[in-house]
């Protein structure tokens, strides 16, 4: 135990001074482990001492015992062994008859010399058959008559809406940004593309269509000009967020928040012409992004 007490003090020294703000939790519950590894060991001790501390008075009974058999045959005297009240209480709860007055309850039948005892049952299993039989009228009046105590499923439901008020209690604490995605223009902002990068790679985005975008049996290419859904950005944040479900496509709108799908899909749109290594071949209709041209004479009328 002083062991464990040293080594519990030495971590709980380097947790203390390893602790950073940002993972002040995790080092909370690192300081807790040597406190709750302690507790344990004395918890386990406790019984053990108990369970040697019981031993030893059974030794030391059996030992007077033995001691008083002794001095009883010294004396040419017939020992009547004392009951004490544990004996006594067994005795109560198990009503054993003795051995030497089994021929009061022997039945009359015997089977190949094997005589049947007319025992009857053990008065604590009659006890504990009435405690469950008092126990369930106690159940069912109070969950079924008096409906006192909600049953299981009325228990289940009231969680349910309890949980359901905590998740709306959690969306209005952090709000999330309603992104239009028939409005989204792509621009190669390198902040954006780095947090959709690391979006895509943490999310299984790569095990379908490699890391650098070039796909694999299951995920089609995506850095050529070829598109089965479209190739416009708001059919790739769409394709994103709802998935195709019948060709293995998740929808991950339910996992990854709306600025997450914006963030990957300004990434996907990056890979564009990358023309990485062992690419996929190209799948779908060829998509090319059509070019705007201004008027110049509604240019110049508009400068007028």
């Amino acid at each position: 135990m002083l062991l464990f007490t040293v080594m519990g003090s030495n971590a709980f020294a380097q947790n203390a001074s390893s602790q950073t703000p940002s993972s002040s939790q995790d080092s909370l519950s690192s300081a807790m482990l040597p406190f709750v590894v302690l507790t344990v060991l004395i918890f386990v001790t406790a019984i053990l001492i108990v369970v040697v501390g019981i031993y030893l008075v059974r030794i030391l009974n059996i030992l007077a015992n033995e001691a008083e058999k002794e001095k009883a045959e010294k004396l040419g005297i017939i020992l009547t062994p004392k009951s004490n009240w544990w004996g006594r209480f067994m005795d109560t709860l198990n009503a054993a008859v003795p051995v030497a007055q089994e021929k009061e309850i022997e039945l009359d039948h015997s089977y190949d010399g094997i005589k049947e005892l007319d025992n009857h049952l053990p008065p604590w299993w009659s006890w504990l058959f009435i405690g469950t039989v008092v126990w369930g009228v106690v159940y069912l009046f109070v969950y079924h008559f008096s409906e006192s105590l909600p049953l299981q499923m009325q228990e289940y439901q009231t969680e349910l809406v309890d949980a359901e008020q905590q998740a709306i209690k959690l969306k209005a604490s952090q709000p999330q940004a309603v992104i239009d995605e028939n409005s989204l223009v792509f621009t190669a902002d390198e902040a954006i593309i780095a947090k959709g990068k690391a979006v895509f790679q943490s999310n299984n985005c790569a095990s379908c269509h490699k890391s650098d975008g070039g796909g694999n049996a299951i995920g089609p290419n995506l850095t050529d000009q070829y598109w089965l859904h479209g190739g416009e950005i708001k059919n790739i944040f769409a394709l994103i967020k709802n998935g195709v479900v019948e060709k293995g496509m998740p929808a991950w709108g339910k996992v990854m928040s709306p600025k997450d799908v914006h963030d990957v899909t300004f990434y996907v749109m990056s890979l564009q012409g990358t023309n990485p290594p062992d690419a996929k071949a190209p799948q779908g209709e060829l998509f090319k992004p059509v070019v705007v041209k201004q008027d110049s004479v509604k240019t110049q009328a508009s400068i007028k």
